[in-house]
């Protein structure tokens, strides 16, 4: 099996904190359910993300993005982890925009 990556993209701005308390309600309830279905193929839970640092020769400064959260999968494929992901209640009920997946690769010259 592979690992994969998946991160839970939306509009900066737009979140929970602006949602009926109802719906976050049922929003939760259908994410629980998800990793329950999915827990045998969840290597790492994730979990929200907080505000983003660029590092670079430039040096350290705030920046914005679209990533809010994440999970690490595993699967036989990409095509086959994505699809892990189709009707998610990150996009279905919240506000967010999509999950973006993608596998992590051996370091190159790693053994």
């Amino acid at each position: 099996m592979k690992k994969f990556v998946a991160l839970f993209v939306g509009t900066p701005g737009v979140g929970p904190d602006s949602m009926d308390p109802k719906a976050i309600a049922e929003g939760m309830a259908a994410w629980g359910k998800w990793m329950a279905d999915h827990q045998a193929v969840i290597v790492d839970g994730g979990g929200p993300l907080s505000k983003t640092k660029k590092v670079s020769k430039a040096g350290v400064e705030d920046i914005r993005n679209q990533v809010g959260g994440y999970v690490i999968v595993t699967a036989e494929s990409l095509d086959a982890a994505a699809r892990l992901f189709e009707a998610h209640p990150h996009f279905m009920i919240f506000p967010g925009t999509g999950v973006e997946v993608m596998e992590v690769l051996p370091i190159p010259g790693s053994p």
